[in-house]
């Protein structure tokens, strides 16, 4: 990832004051059905309130439906091309997920200038975002790390190090990780010793992930898989796992809304994207329908609304200022979002464009590891 996006993610995660108005506040949305597909638990949450609901209110002739199937999104996407019935209008998806769909010819690419409102001061779209713009066929809504949280009550002293994830000898109890090899095998060669700048790399080589997954062996048996964000949630809530891995806004609101007995154990987290996609093959009277919701749900004041609601930084510029309090507890957001120092001393890049080459290599050794 190069460094200008790294000041990117960093700056629209700032905190300040602005204002926003929608310059197409005239247009009218024609009657329709949206199935939105999205992540499910606080993530959906907080897109129906910041979103969904402000849109339907608006037009109260549009529904939204929402689908929790995004962890499945891109195969799901091929399975509907190939068979010629594309069922979902508007995709959420991760950076990587979407360079995969652009690539493959499973998403359109959009001209965020022409589709997108500009920010209050009148910059164009494209310059709003900028190198968060990593797909023509992505449309980022979040910044957002994934990170590991544990339970402050089954553990006799806090977690502070990655590395204590791979400690069953200190920290001894079942582990929650997504069930793929994103992150987990980062994760496994920094405590395999591989410096930070070297990961892409190692993994970069069939050599490398089997290096990765051998780690990955050492805690095997006390690994519990996950492929929806709510489940690591719901199992550190039920005290089913000391420790697993979840979005950093899924943790935010397990603590901070649910009062559960978890911390965060911030070391290493690793910052990614999130963000829209429009599936190839709608009709063109719902693509009229997607273009009209995603002016409204990702102009300014929308993206900002969001990042009241979870911990995740909008990906616009303009946005960032708006930002201030949770919309419901009143708390101040800024140290709860994952750029903020305190929280970043030692940060991992995900690199967009090395998983998007290489997932569907990668995966296989990994079915292949959890097969053995």
């Amino acid at each position: 990832m190069s460094r200008n996006l790294f000041v990117a993610l960093a700056a629209v995660l700032a905190l300040g004051l602005s204002a926003c108005k929608d310059d197409k506040a005239s247009m009218e949305a024609k009657p329709a059905e949206l199935v939105v597909v999205s992540w499910g638990g606080a993530y959906s949450a907080s897109q129906q309130s910041a979103y969904h609901t402000p849109y339907m209110e608006k037009y109260p002739q549009v529904t939204i439906v929402n689908d929790d199937s995004s962890n499945e999104a891109v195969p799901k996407l091929r399975a509907m091309n190939e068979a010629g019935n594309v069922t979902w209008d508007l995709v959420d998806v991760v950076a990587a997920d979407a360079i995969r769909a652009c690539d493959d010819g499973l998403a359109l690419e959009i001209d965020v200038d022409d589709t997108l409102a500009k920010a209050p001061d009148g910059t164009k779209a494209s310059a709003d975002f900028g190198d968060l713009l990593v797909s023509p066929c992505f449309i980022p809504q979040i910044v957002y790390s994934t990170t590991f949280g544990y339970r402050t009550d089954l553990v006799k002293e806090p977690m502070t190090d990655l590395c204590d994830i791979f400690d069953l000898a200190r920290f001894p109890g079942k582990r929650s990780l997504e069930k793929q090899p994103i992150n987990n095998l980062e994760w496994a060669l920094l405590c395999d010793g591989v410096d930070a700048d070297d990961i892409y790399n190692v993994l970069g080589t069939k050599e490398g992930v089997e290096r990765a997954l051998k780690k990955l062996d050492t805690i095997k048996s006390e690994i519990i898989w996950w492929s929806k964000g709510a489940e690591t949630p719901q199992r550190l809530a039920d005290g089913e796992v000391v420790a697993g891995s979840t979005y950093n806004g899924r943790l935010f609101s397990l603590i901070e809304e649910k009062k559960q007995p978890v911390a965060m154990l911030w070391d290493w987290q690793i910052f990614d994207l999130d963000g829209w996609i429009v599936p190839k093959g709608i009709s063109d009277e719902q693509l009229e329908a997607v273009k009209h919701y995603l002016y409204f749900a990702t102009d300014t004041q929308r993206l900002a609304d969001q990042a009241k609601y979870i911990s995740y930084g909008p990906a616009r510029s303009s946005s960032a200022p708006l930002v201030g309090k949770h919309a419901d507890l009143g708390i101040d957001m800024a140290p709860h979002m994952p750029t903020d120092p305190n929280n970043a001393k030692n940060v991992l890049l995900f690199n967009f464009d090395f998983w998007g080459d290489k997932r569907d290599e990668i995966d296989e050794q990994f079915q292949a590891w959890l097969s053995r």
